[in-house]
């Protein structure tokens, strides 16, 4: 049955197109032209989008939770339930984010992402982002100190071995001893090396680099303070071409100038805007906890007792939103950062990320305040 969307702003990684139809078969966009050169004949569904945006789906790569839920819970409800809110603010696919914790805890949680069966009615699951357990402890930040280890490529290969190919990213401290050989080992097997919680040096990072590291996670956070002697990971990272550079753009773990200064460094290509968001995402303000340990939210902005934050309570619909009204930024630029970059850092590139001829029918109608009215998943209109 194919399904045709007309009457949209069509936004593509580079500009907006007026006039232009979208064709949909099978889960499957298979036309993309000017409305009046679709022919009619073969349509057995019209989706008006009144004059709305229509945007790929965003990609969130890196997120522990939200409504109550966290992916170290290891549970079906949790993913059933963390799939849910995704798809409400507009995230059509994601990676389920594992922390640092004990051996058994990154395993069973590894394994119940691996094992999930994705749901028609519900953002889609695409794999594992393993944020630890090799970082160092002098830039843990929300991570249990407890359970960080010296890197080893044993526990790499487990993961890979029980995920089914679901093992995607993995962050991890370059400096760290052995940290080559894991990084090494992941590019290797075409998983995505990102750099985090490290307190790396600029030549530090740049060995990463050069063994294979195309990720910083959540940018300035959790890194070596920037100096003009020593630049360290962060001037390591907005400097390499090679390197996408995540930002959490909450406008509360990021100053507005310093997401300026990485769009300037990066280009509209190489930012990717993720949530990192923990259980407490969707909910009010109040007592949580992550890792373990007990997270304070208030005003929106989640912190530990003594003070570091702990996530965020963020959501990509939001991080959108931001960067488009608080620093006036394209949509269609926008939009990228949320959906083909993610999609491209880790490989996943050629069926997600963008509206083109042959990829998966993922897909947002919302207004100029990026409020979602429709949202398509793998060719289906998705009721909340």
């Amino acid at each position: 049955m194919s399904t045709l969307i007309k009457n949209i702003r069509l936004i593509t990684p580079y500009e907006i197109l007026y006039g232009y139809g979208v064709v949909v078969d099978k889960g499957i966009i298979v036309n993309i032209d000017l409305i009046d050169n679709i022919p009619s004949s073969l349509i057995n569904v019209v989706i008006d989008g009144n004059g709305k945006y229509l945007s790929p789906g965003f990609v969130d790569i890196h997120n522990h939770g939200n409504s109550g839920y966290d992916f170290m819970d290891a549970t079906t409800e949790a993913i059933d339930k963390i799939g849910q809110y995704h798809l409400k603010n507009g995230v059509t696919s994601y990676l389920g984010t594992v922390l640092t914790s004990s051996y058994d805890n990154i395993i069973s949680a590894s394994k119940t992402i691996s094992n999930y069966e994705n749901k028609e009615n519900s953002s889609q699951i695409l794999g594992i982002h393993l944020e630890g357990p090799f970082f160092s402890k002098q830039k843990k930040g929300a991570q249990p100190e407890q359970y960080i280890v010296e890197p080893e490529v044993d526990l790499i290969k487990k993961i890979k071995e029980l995920s089914n190919n679901k093992l995607k990213m993995v962050s991890i401290a370059p400096e760290k001893k052995g940290a080559t050989e894991v990084i090494t080992y992941l590019k290797n097997n075409n998983i995505t090396a990102s750099m985090a919680h490290s307190n790396a040096t600029y030549n530090e990072a740049k060995n990463g680099i050069n063994h294979g590291a195309t990720v910083a996670t959540h940018l300035y956070n959790g890194m070596r303070e920037f100096s003009h002697r020593e630049p360290g990971i962060i001037g390591a990272s907005l400097l390499d071409t090679r390197v996408y550079c995540e930002i959490i753009y909450d406008r509360i773990h990021l100053h507005d100038g310093a997401v300026q200064i990485a769009l300037k460094m990066k280009g509209i290509d190489k930012i990717i805007l993720v949530s990192d968001a923990m259980r407490a995402a969707g909910l009010a303000d109040g007592v949580y906890e992550l890792g373990g340990q007990k997270v304070v939210v208030n005003h929106g902005a989640a912190r530990l007792e003594h003070g570091n934050l702990a996530g965020s309570t963020l959501n990509l619909r939001t991080s959108v939103y931001n960067m488009v009204h608080f620093l006036n930024i394209p949509v269609q630029n926008a939009i990228r950062m949320a959906s083909l970059n993610p999609a491209t850092a880790i490989g996943l590139d050629y069926c997600k990320g963008s509206i083109e001829i042959g990829k998966d029918a993922d897909m947002l109608i919302f207004d100029d305040n990026i409020n979602i009215s429709l949202r398509m998943v793998a060719g289906k209109e998705l009721k909340l």
